[in-house]
């Protein structure tokens, strides 16, 4: 005899797992940072590239870009909105705001090819870091990442905007902090995947031991 459900028999139900749909807040806000980034590059590289007014605009895109990527995460964990597409299109819009203001500052000459370069080789090879040592675990993004984060924003809104004087001393520091921290918390991902590369393959030679 077939024995009846739970639910037939006035048992309990068993529990359902809610899933997120894709349209949520945090994804919504995901797709608001996308979009924001070629109107940012229009707004910035309008004309010559050098009207205060326009680069006030851009200002405020990527200032709106990068508060909904401190919100869109927080959102998503906090509420169970976590889905497929957020966790592929997030990084992706992190990532193209940034380097997209990195490239137009450096075509217009005001920041050094080197810097957007470094900043830009990191992310990269953290990225291909996080794939290549997928198989044995997650590297969680690091304090000194979410710092670094806001320091390239902090500085990248900086040279947006059209600043002279003092202020325009103190952005290339913000910056300078910026490139540091970019250097330093790279370092110590690679250390932290080559770790958990040899940890995870001392653990698979310890699995095939074990059965032979």
């Amino acid at each position: 005899m077939t024995p009846l459900p739970a639910s037939a028999t006035g048992g309990p139900r068993p529990a359902t797992v809610r899933q997120a749909g894709l349209w949520n807040i945090a994804n919504v806000l995901t797709m608001l940072r996308l979009v924001l980034v070629p109107a940012f590059v229009l707004l910035l590289m309008h004309g010559d590239g050098r009207d205060p007014a326009w680069r006030s605009f851009a200002w405020a895109a990527f200032a709106v870009a990068m508060i909904t990527d401190v919100f869109d995460g927080h959102l998503a964990r906090s509420y169970n909105l976590v889905t497929d597409f957020g966790k592929i299109a997030d990084p992706i819009a992190d990532k193209a705001i940034m380097g997209a203001a990195l490239i137009c500052l450096s075509l217009l000459g005001d920041l050094p090819w080197w810097v957007t370069g470094v900043i830009l080789f990191r992310e990269l090879g953290v990225t291909l870091l996080r794939f290549w040592v997928i198989k044995h675990g997650v590297i969680p993004a690091s304090r000194g990442g979410k710092i670094k984060t806001l320091a390239q924003g902090t500085a990248a809104g900086m040279y947006v905007l059209v600043l002279t004087g003092p202020l325009a001393t103190f952005r290339w520091w913000v910056m300078a902090l910026a490139v540091a921290l970019t250097v330093v918390t790279g370092l110590d991902y690679v250390r932290q995947a080559v770790t958990l590369r040899r940890a995870g393959l001392a653990r698979e030679r310890a699995e095939r031991d074990a059965v032979r």
